[in-house]
């Protein structure tokens, strides 16, 4: 599947030729011999302006943890470590998984313009530009806490979005999420599979999302790209998503397919995003282009891809102002996330903000971060061991386990369904006289309080 080259002279589908030559002619600089690891590669974004031994030792840990993590690390390679290794809080930011799935929601009034729209290929391409916004947010390099299961996070008071996600497996580590307005539903089961190669991550976003737009009942289907995070230990870590992203309309059948050039030789295609709209009978319609960490145009285009006369490339989507020099990068809706502005009347004691081990490192307080991390996870193997020598079972409170199983590029999944329990909760929590104000942060965190760890 071809994508837009900027250069119209060469032609749209000339792109990919280009693109693929960029990717293996890539600045793979190896440090073996120069420090000392075997199967070490760092990889330099702008094409080894510095020597590898120097860049090798950029980044955020110090030589002594370097070694130290190396050392536990190595036995890894060629494993999926997703949950089987304790890591260190000093590479973590302070958000958890649950809270990664909600900021899919910063740009939602994408889907509130799809639903509105009538054409139905415009439909993909506003729909599409609100998939791709959220890498921008997805660029950065900290590690999102893994939850506690029956963990939950809860969010309002955002485009009129009503939002929840929970943990509803932890071997293998698996969320569940599930927002709604009054223009879409989105569905989302998430059981992300790596691969560690060393000095880089692979991560293969196993898990099935869909959006329906209520107006027509549209239903669109979502298959990311695979993600790489490179230089993990030796080097400055950064992030890239070679690959194709494809939504479909599963009513109809159109599609876009898009594809995310690789970074290449002194960072050339990095960012960049170009594809078609497609209709059922795989006929381009409409051409997009744009950055994925800036922004998304489009312009209708002929039977061979080409830009329409008389027409002109139009802006979509263009990624929002950020915070200048903020410690995890975060962007001003991340921040949102994270705050009690966002949380419903009456939260739930299992919401991710609540969390000791992420609001000490939020505050900087590593050191209690990593002693409530750990607390968190014993406790954690405790309550397994408890519901285990009863012959219990954990069952999600929010979402239920459904006999189907989806089949992605990287592995069946088995899928959950929203089982609509949280909407009457809200319905009557919010309808509810008399709660009284209560400092929310003083809320002590406990996934356990439910008794749905202990369901047969």
């Amino acid at each position: 599947m071809g994508s837009p080259k900027k250069d119209q002279n060469k032609g749209f589908f000339s792109a990919m030729t280009s693109g693929l030559s960029l990717f293996g002619n890539a600045m793979h600089r190896s440090v073996n011999g120069l420090l000392g690891y075997e199967g070490v590669e760092v990889i330099n974004p702008e094409g080894g302006k510095e020597d590898a031994e120097e860049e090798a030792h950029r980044g955020r840990w110090k030589q002594e943890e370097r070694e130290s993590y190396w050392k536990m690390m190595h036995k890894y390679i060629g494993s999926d470590v997703t949950s089987m290794v304790t890591l260190p809080v000093l590479i973590f930011e302070p958000m958890t998984m649950l809270q990664k799935i909600a900021e899919l929601m910063e740009y939602s009034y994408l889907l509130d313009q799809a639903d509105k729209c009538e054409d139905p290929y415009l439909r993909l391409v506003y729909a599409s530009s609100w998939a791709i916004s959220v890498y921008y947010a997805y660029q950065r390099t900290w590690k999102p806490f893994n939850p506690i299961i029956g963990e939950t996070y809860e969010m309002v008071n955002h485009g009129g979005i009503t939002f929840i996600s929970e943990q509803v497996s932890h071997h293998p580590p698996m969320s569940a999420g599930h927002a709604e307005n009054e223009h879409f539903t989105y569905d989302v089961t998430s059981k992300l599979k790596t691969k560690f190669l060393g000095n880089s991550l692979d991560v293969y976003p196993v898990g099935r999302t869909r959006v329906t737009l209520k107006r027509d009942g549209v239903v669109l289907d979502l298959v990311p790209p695979p993600t790489k995070v490179n230089n993990l230990i030796f080097g400055r870590t950064w992030v890239d998503s070679p690959g194709e992203m494809i939504m479909t309309n599963l009513t109809t059948g159109d599609k876009v397919v898009l594809y995310f050039q690789p970074c290449g030789w002194f960072g050339a295609g990095r960012y960049e995003v170009d594809g078609y709209v497609y209709n059922a009978a795989e006929e381009p319609k409409i051409l997009m282009t744009g950055k994925w960490n800036e922004s998304m145009s489009y312009q209708p285009c002929d039977m061979e891809g080409e830009p329409l006369q008389g027409t002109e490339l139009k802006e979509v989507w263009h990624v929002a102002d950020t915070p200048k020099n903020d410690k995890f990068q975060f962007t001003y809706f991340a921040h949102k996330i994270n705050s009690f502005d966002t949380a419903p009347k009456k939260l739930l004691a299992s919401d991710s903000r609540l969390r000791p081990d992420r609001f000490a490192l939020e505050k900087g307080d590593l050191s209690k971060a990593g002693s409530e991390k750990s607390r968190l996870e014993e406790r954690q193997r405790a309550e397994k061991r408890t519901r285990e020598g009863k012959g219990h079972q954990f069952t999600p409170r929010w979402f239920d386990l459904t006999d189907e199983i989806s089949a992605t590029p990287w592995g069946d999944l088995e899928i959950y369904r929203f089982n609509g329990k949280y909407t009457e909760h809200r319905a009557t929590v919010d309808s509810s006289d008399g709660i009284d104000e209560v400092d929310m942060a003083s809320i002590e965190f406990n996934p356990w309080q439910y008794g749905n760890l202990s369901t047969e």
